[in-house]
């Protein structure tokens, strides 16, 4: 009688056990410190971003509030992610709730849709910038920029909630085990024991539609930037015009090559060591948003600037 309440009971488990990185438990203290470095840099280099165009009416240009944008959801996406990690890793903190794990896996993947989004935007800005410079500031209004903003945040929720609905309705028996250090979509479905193909197509279908279009957007903004710079008579007017681009390229890359790796990992990684790809899955969600502002602040000069300015100022008045 007892077994049977056991099966019935994870059938529609409440709770769910994270593990961490599996095969790796005994180093968790030591994870634990880069994963907070990471954490401390992401939250205050994005809070800068924010901060500093705030605070400054020279930079409150469209490119300024998309990156705005992009510092909103790192500072959401790894709040979601690394607070419990950490739990993990110093309290052994690792039951959490079936809600709270389906929030956590609507917030992951909502906001990785919205980032890749948002580099489209900033793509598009672009193009704008350098393609037909005399009508940016007509083209790109502030109403434009929020109907964008609000178009962003609707692509993300509406592709991802019937994620999480199919998940919600799977059943899951034998295990409530998942060995990760987050709730993902691949991690919760591969502890179903039906039902199972709906759930892996829609996945599989929302992830190469939203890297497959945004990358199409993407590679012909820049195939048109680059033929507007090279037609540019001066040397100097070409460097100009590709250094405005070199920050966003930057980011473009770190946001979709450990992606790309995550998600082959989960696909093609059979044989991979369980630990490999936890440890590639928070690449994919920690890398990008620590290193963004760092990029901005480095290659973009007026953010540069406007940094050092703002905590020179502070220091002198101190």
């Amino acid at each position: 009688m007892t077994a049977v309440n056991i099966n019935i009971s994870f059938l529609n488990p409440s709770i769910f056990i994270l593990v961490g990185i599996p095969g790796l438990e005994g180093f968790h203290v030591w994870f634990s410190l880069p994963f907070l470095l990471v954490y401390i840099v992401t939250i205050l280099g994005n809070c800068t971003i924010l901060l500093v165009v705030t605070l400054e009416e020279s930079l409150h240009t469209p490119m300024h509030f998309f990156l705005c944008m992009l510092a909103i959801t790192d500072i959401i996406g790894s709040t979601t992610v690394l607070p419990k990690t950490l739990s993990i890793f110093w309290c052994d903190d690792k039951e959490i709730h079936i809600d709270a794990c389906l929030l956590q896996m609507f917030l992951i993947h909502s906001l990785s849709v919205m980032e890749s989004s948002i580099l489209v935007a900033m793509a598009y800005d672009r193009y704008i910038a350098i393609c037909d410079p005399l009508r940016y500031n007509s083209v790109l209004t502030n109403a434009l920029i929020v109907k964008i903003g609000l178009a962003i945040v609707a692509r993300g929720s509406v592709l991802i909630a019937p994620l999480c609905f199919l998940v919600k309705t799977l059943p899951f028996c034998g295990t409530n085990v998942i060995a990760n250090t987050y709730c993902e979509h691949m991690g919760l479905v591969k502890l179903a024991c039906s039902g199972l193909l709906v759930s892996k197509v829609y996945g599989l279908t929302v992830a190469l539609s939203v890297v497959g279009l945004d990358s199409i957007f993407i590679a012909l903004s820049y195939f048109r930037i680059v033929q507007a710079v090279l037609r540019l008579s001066s040397p100097e007017a070409r460097v100009k015009a590709f250094s405005t681009c070199r920050a966003h390229i930057a980011v473009i890359l770190m946001g979709y090559i450990p992606a790309l790796f995550s998600f082959l990992s989960h696909r093609v990684g059979h044989n991979m060591a369980p630990c490999v790809h936890v440890i590639i899955g928070n690449l994919y969600i920690l890398v990008p948003p620590t290193f963004n502002p760092i990029v901005y602040g480095m290659k973009t000069k007026e953010i540069r600037e406007r940094v050092l300015n703002l905590f020179l100022r502070r220091k002198g008045l101190s």
